[in-house]
């Protein structure tokens, strides 16, 4: 199946599933909710707290158990009808094929993988929560007296419990004998001088037998954030601090342990550039926060659509302003990230097989190049462009019949070029722009590198794909304001 395709199916199918996800007794949604249950938890002297983790979850979810699972679900599901047309069993049909038709190429060669789900499919994630949700299920209700647990609660994977002192390795034994393929097996991690991690927290077991709740950082931790002189927008940077200020309010149970933690955000974000200000209006924000939820105004304007622009500092800030003034949504992305310079885990492909492209092709007689694209391999159109090359370049010109030619139309510019110029094309140097597998998005971005190219080299480009609801009268305003920006280079594809 072609990736993208599975890929869509995936994730249509997760669509699907999601709803049935969390239905269990001990499901934990995220650490707030832990922090929320733990507050109420008492341990016995006798007791400890213990926490299970299965090895490599995704890759080793038995399929067929799994399949069988959720084909049960599905059947005791009255509100299925609701979100799809498709039986049980058609679901379960299209499940099997995506999960069994994974395949991945290393170092020139193509594997299949032959247990597991995939790693990064939309739907593995739910595969294997569904899977974990009845595995907890048998596993409690069959766990012997002297190790069944006393509290429990499981957050995909990760699970935490209360059990009786010295009975962790006869509760692990019974775990890993509830799934029968024994491909599902559990470590464990004990509670140490009364602490244990748990998520993102760290719990703490106090003199009492309550416990109380802590921000947990592992000890390669180094307090390396986002640095405020970096090339994002300023929301971004406050979001920053807003995520670590909600952690501390939603996960740190004692206010002397907030304070506490508040201080160690100031000091880490201090050194990664952030100034007294930002903390402090971000307190203030969260302080003047009211609970209750924001009702639309019945006058308020609807939306005219959504705009994806590039940030370019000073500029995207301005931009952002003119599309706001027009009721236009707008979220900003980087040029550059240290993923798409840094990070390259597949086998680089040959540049003739990589597909869904936009490329340039330059000329050897002169300065000009050609820019297409294509949703096919490379190496296709690039054969088509020589062929039809070739079949120009075959034919003598006399002055008369080159005039003549001038005036036929070509199958495109490279071949209109020959036929008026007589050059010769440089395909060896012919290499890849961009690659996009969306084909309206990929002629966009053909249309950019064309106006680039024309206007040697335009500093920022805007790409508009706003909601049909937007009248051309108003997208015009939009871009007249756009031009109206002094002293930059702004160019506007609608």
């Amino acid at each position: 199946m072609p990736p993208r395709l599975s890929q869509k199916y995936s994730k249509a199918l997760a669509e699907i599933l999601a709803p049935l996800v969390g239905k269990s007794e001990h499901h934990v949604i995220n650490s707030k909710a832990l922090a929320e249950e733990m507050t109420a938890v008492m341990i016995d002297d006798g007791d400890i707290l213990n926490s299970h983790d299965v090895v490599s979850l995704f890759t080793n979810t038995p399929i067929d158990k799994s399949l069988d699972i959720i084909k049960s679900r599905l059947e005791s599901d009255k509100s299925l009808k609701d979100r799809t047309k498709l039986s049980a069993d058609d679901i379960i049909q299209l499940l099997r094929f995506v999960l069994t038709t994974t395949y991945f190429s290393f170092r020139g060669q193509i594997y299949k993988q032959i247990f597991g789900a995939a790693m990064g499919s939309p739907v593995s994630a739910i595969v294997a929560n569904l899977f974990m949700e009845w595995l907890e299920k048998e596993a409690v209700a069959t766990a012997p007296l002297d190790c069944k647990p006393k509290m429990c609660g499981r957050y995909v994977d990760d699970v935490l419990e209360i059990i009786q002192r010295d009975s962790t390795q006869k509760l692990t034994d019974h775990l890993n004998s509830v799934d029968t393929t024994g491909n599902i097996k559990f470590t464990f991690e004990e509670e140490d001088q009364g602490k244990i991690p748990f998520l993102d927290t760290l719990i703490v077991r106090k003199e009492d037998g309550s416990v109380k709740l802590l921000v947990y950082r592992k000890k390669t931790h180094t307090d390396q954030y986002l640095n405020f002189q970096s090339q994002h927008p300023l929301h971004q940077k406050l979001g920053v601090i807003r995520t670590l200020m909600d952690r501390m309010e939603n996960i740190v149970t004692e206010e002397e342990d907030k304070k506490e933690e508040e201080n160690k955000i100031r000091k880490a974000l201090s050194e990664c550039g952030y100034p007294k200000w930002s903390l402090d209006r971000v307190k203030q924000q969260m302080n003047d926060k009211q609970p209750k939820v924001r009702q639309k105004k019945k006058d308020a304007t609807p939306s005219k659509g959504m705009v994806v622009i590039p940030y370019v500092e000073g500029l995207a800030e301005q931009i952002q302003r003119i599309f706001r003034k027009h009721n236009i949504s707008t979220a900003m992305r980087p040029t550059n990230t240290l993923k798409s310079l840094l990070v390259h885990p597949k086998d680089k492909k040959d540049i003739e097989q990589t597909s869904d492209v936009v490329y340039n092709i330059p000329c050897k007689g002169c300065d000009k190049s050609y820019v297409g694209e294509t949703g096919r391999q490379f190496g296709t159109r690039l054969k088509e462009h020589k062929k039809d090359s070739e079949t120009i370049a075959e034919r003598k010109f006399t002055r008369a019949n080159r005039k003549e030619s001038t005036s036929e139309q070509h199958k495109s510019a490279i071949t209109d070029h020959i036929s008026q110029e007589n050059h010769i094309i440089e395909w060896e140097g012919a290499s890849i722009l961009d690659k996009d597998s969306n084909a309206f998005s990929r002629r966009i971005r053909e249309a950019i590198f064309i106006r680039k190219k024309g206007a040697k080299g335009i500093p920022y480009t805007v790409v508009l794909s706003l909601q049909e609801k937007m009248a051309m009268g108003d997208l015009g305003v939009v871009k007249q304001d756009l031009a109206n920006l002094s002293g930059v280079g702004v160019d506007v594809i609608f």
